[in-house]
């Protein structure tokens, strides 16, 4: 496409690709820093991301980059370059608000944050990471007061992850979900049918899981060739390029599940970021359009394929032949439905499929309190604690478990976690779209997903940036946000789990 540029839109382009190198060698030193780098070398890589995070940042808010808006905003015949523009004008109007020197100084504790997070959640001391959890909720508060927002201060915040969402759209949505949740789970636990979770702990060795969720990750589609699968304590995927997409996950050797779901679940965002149209490589159109449709991938090959009958009776000869011998005089049935039990529990990224909202609304409700100032952070593990024995029924005994156990808040990211929940009412969405052009349970049935990978790249990963998450919502499904296929499916599956 590039040929038919003018010597104007060739320069910004180029401009943008070089922020988005810089942005790839952020990328590629933070994957480090969560996938094993020495900590002696924790001070100076965090000086580096700073120093290249300021670079970014200073790109993204210069007078060059006013210059390329001013001059091509509606000046272009070229849909990528005008759709560039526009992502470039909402980062500039955003960014340029806050001083250059404050953002390298947050970017600094940031990285830290990370770091003694992931050491105080070992040592369960809450005291040691205390301090730098609340420099990043008043940084997110300082932040959301440079940018301006409409009603409730979280909305600027929410906006950086979820455009056109806003706190009333939350309020609304998210007592209706969780009521029929909580409905829903004490017909569950009123049923005498119970799933018998034993049949599936045993030793199962860390080399044998990565086995068995390798082969299934090449099933799924993900490239290998641009990708690779780590171990980190927080799993995540990181798109560095188009040609680097990475998988992390965590084993647990007394519990298959935590590593099989938590692969498969962050092999979706790959797939998202492995088929964006390439291009939109090097634009700054060359990612998830927004933290909820993202979530929305990764939760579709978790919940809609992975934790289905016909994924198990197409996969079960594979996870035997992986599987410890004990496994094998496990009856199918059995299996099946105990990988499928609602049990609340502590650990979100454990969670069942029915009771997972639940714990993105103890933290949105807790995060939002914060921002508005009407908490402070050394009160949330007595809160929280509170709010979970409130809404699942279970109360942690250590913080470990409890307020420390998610990494966000000790990277800044506050506003991210409804993109959870949101993410998993849209994929409910997607798959009944999906279910009225394809046969989805026969296909997960046989085994291979090109027919499902191809509908979510030709309908969502494709697109990139260039249309908005709510767009992207309507234009598959024709309908605006609609809770109820989430209700629908979940309450469809436990009546069959739980003969109710």
């Amino acid at each position: 496409m590039g040929e038919q540029w003018s010597q104007l839109e060739q320069q910004f382009m180029d401009y943008t690709k070089e922020m988005s190198q810089y942005e790839e060698a952020i990328g590629l030193m933070f994957w480090d820093l969560r996938t094993g780098a020495p900590k002696k070398g924790l001070e100076g890589r965090s000086d580096v991301i700073a120093t290249l995070s300021q670079k970014a940042h200073e790109m993204a808010t210069s007078d060059e980059m006013k210059g390329y808006i001013d001059e091509l905003k509606g000046n272009t015949n070229d849909p990528i370059i005008q759709k560039s523009i526009e992502e470039c004008e909402k980062n500039y109007n955003q960014y340029s608000k806050i001083p250059s020197e404050e953002y390298k100084e947050y970017v600094l504790i940031q990285s830290k944050s990370e770091a003694v997070w992931e050491e105080a959640k070992e040592k369960n001391d809450f005291e040691m990471y205390r301090p730098y959890l609340e420099k990043m909720v008043e940084y997110n508060k300082r932040f959301a007061e440079y940018w301006g927002y409409e009603g409730h201060i979280y909305n600027a915040l929410l906006n950086n992850f979820e455009p056109g969402v806003t706190v009333d759209v939350l309020d609304e949505v998210f007592p209706k979900v969780r009521k029929e949740l909580t409905h829903l789970l004490q017909k569950i636990q009123s049923s005498e049918v119970k799933p018998n979770p034993s049949v599936l702990t045993g030793e199962f060795p860390k080399q044998d899981q990565q086995n068995f969720s390798l082969e299934v990750l090449k099933r799924m589609g993900y490239d290998f060739d641009a990708g690779r699968l780590d171990e980190t304590v927080h799993p995540f995927a990181i798109g560095l390029n188009q040609g680097d997409v990475r998988v992390t996950t965590k084993y647990d050797e007394a519990d298959f599940r935590t590593a099989v779901f938590g692969t498969i679940h962050e092999g979706g965002h790959a797939l998202y970021e492995q088929n964006i149209d390439q291009q939109l490589a090097y634009t700054p159109l060359a990612g998830g359009t927004s933290m909820g449709i993202h979530e929305s991938q990764s939760l579709f090959w978790e919940n809609f394929v992975a934790r289905t009958e016909p994924f198990w009776k197409n996969h079960f000869d594979l996870f035997l032949s992986n599987a410890p011998e004990t496994f094998r005089y496990v009856d199918f049935y059995e299996f099946f439905n105990a990988v499928n039990e609602v049990k609340p529990s502590l650990i979100r990224i454990e969670a069942d499929e029915l009771t997972y909202c639940l714990h993105i609304m103890v933290r949105y409700e807790l995060e939002k309190a914060l921002i508005n100032s009407e908490i402070e952070v050394k009160d949330l593990p007595e809160l929280w604690n509170n709010k979970m024995e409130e809404y699942l029924g279970v109360r942690p005994t250590s913080d470990s478990e409890g307020v420390m156990q998610d990494v966000h808040w000790s990277g800044g990211a506050f506003g991210y976690f409804p993109s959870y929940a949101l993410g998993y009412m849209y994929a409910a969405q997607f798959h009944s779209a999906m279910k009225q052009e394809i046969d989805v349970e026969e296909i997960i049935g046989k085994g291979n997903f090109e027919q499902i990978r191809s509908w979510l790249t030709e309908n969502i990963h494709q697109y990139g940036k260039m249309k908005k998450p709510l767009e992207i919502l309507e234009d598959v499904t024709s309908e605006k946000l609609n809770p109820d296929h989430l209700i629908n499916h979940l309450t469809e599956k436990y009546q069959k789990v739980y003969d109710f």
